[in-house]
């Protein structure tokens, strides 16, 4: 009996140990990535900042693209207002940048809001840098891009990471998520030629491949999408270690629990739509991108893993103590812990929240079981119409 639970139990372990391993193999690769040599600036850019009711930060925005170590003369910031109501527009030319605004109540979004800036190219725009419009940014962007160009990519990310990692445990949490899924992952994926991914703040795209392949990505995760098309076109998107975007975080649970259950929902949409056919496809002709691009769809989030791997090994344990003989489940699920707890804490280590974020970890289960439970919660049906996540008022 104890032998057929133990096989029981070491089954249902083979999608974590998947899972997992897939994480720990990310762990074992994250070492920083070298930066490419510096080149003589001549490619001109375009930063491009999608806004829906931004007036309170669009300013500060625009100030900090404006303030990259790059040329003047070679690159340059369009704001789309996107179906405003405040003065996201006013604020964002008195702060120095272009404005495009643009009124359509019936296809809102970010995707049509990007779409309708990259129609509109000026012919001597080399690429654009879209940047969300509440993002500060490091002043080498521009500086790290055109490098990746001079490489031959198509389409790069800068590591997202968090502007506001010490406005409470929740943002330091973020920040060290953050560092596991943007930096770890992203780094080793870098390293063995593969697609990094896009992550919808901090996105470069040659004007070229804007024409090969166009923006034609509405969904709630259109960044996600976009990059799926690229895979499919034979493309990659190149990951630059060296150049930064901070976006704000919301510290309220309410606020998070909103934007959060939305994202999960599109990628879970997504996931139905894309999954199996960019697996089937990327075995097939082996292609190493769409392989991985399904595997990056197919892995559960985080929480679920840890979830799965802490219950699955608390039941190995007390099968092994029944039977009094240490069980082969143990040990998978012992590997899934393990793999984890390796995993999370490369994420703190480079996401700069220190001793700090290290003793926020204490609080991970809460998090975790937050995320975990979000999928049992009412939900709207996902849409691409353009929710402004509320974010909290700033003191002085």
């Amino acid at each position: 009996m104890t032998f057929s639970l133990d096989l029981l139990l070491l089954a249902l372990s083979l999608p974590v140990v998947a899972a997992a391993g897939y994480l720990f193999v990310a762990t074992l690769l994250s070492a920083r990535l070298p930066v490419p040599a510096p080149t003589v600036p001549h490619r001109r850019f375009r930063f491009i900042v999608p806004a829906h009711n931004e007036s309170a930060g669009i300013a500060e925005t625009v100030r900090s693209l404006l303030g990259v170590d790059y040329p003047a003369s070679l690159f340059d910031v369009l704001v789309v207002a996107d179906n405003c109501d405040d003065d996201t527009a006013e604020q964002a030319r008195a702060a120095g940048a272009q404005v495009l605004e643009r009124h359509d109540k019936e296809r809102r979004g970010k995707g049509y809001a990007l779409l309708l800036a990259f129609t509109q190219l000026p012919a001597e725009v080399d690429a654009v840098v879209v940047v969300d419009a509440d993002t500060l940014i490091s002043s080498n962007i521009l500086q790290a891009f055109a490098a990746r160009r001079e490489q031959g990519a198509v389409a790069v990310q800068a590591d997202y990471a968090v502007r506001n990692p010490n406005a409470s445990w929740r943002t330091r949490l973020i920040a060290i998520a953050f560092g596991a899924f943007h930096i770890v992952r992203s780094r080793a994926r870098e390293r063995l030629t593969l697609s990094c991914g896009l992550r919808g703040n901090g996105m470069c795209f040659s004007a070229e491949i804007l024409k090969q392949v166009p923006h034609h990505a509405f969904s709630i995760v259109e960044d996600v999408e976009y990059g799926l098309r690229l895979g499919e076109a034979g493309h990659r998107v190149f990951y630059s270690d060296e150049a930064h975007v901070y976006g704000e975080m919301v510290t309220s649970a309410a606020a998070a629990t909103s934007q959060r259950r939305r994202w999960e929902e599109g990628r879970k949409e997504l996931v139905q739509r894309n999954a199996t056919r960019l697996l089937h496809k990327g075995f097939v002709t082996g292609n190493g991108v769409l392989f991985d691009l399904a595997l990056d769809l197919i892995i559960p989030p985080l929480s679920r893993i840890a979830v799965a791997s802490v219950l699955g090994a608390i039941a190995a344990v007390v099968l092994s103590v029944l039977s009094h003989e240490w069980r082969f489940s143990v040990a998978s699920f012992g590997f899934c812990v393990v793999a984890l707890v390796l995993y999370v804490l490369r994420g703190w280590s480079v996401s700069g929240t220190g001793a700090r974020g290290l003793l926020d970890l204490c609080l991970a289960p809460v998090y975790v079981v937050w995320k975990a439970t979000l999928r049992f919660r009412p939900a709207s049906r996902p849409t691409s119409t353009w929710v402004r996540t509320e974010r909290e008022k700033k003191s002085d």
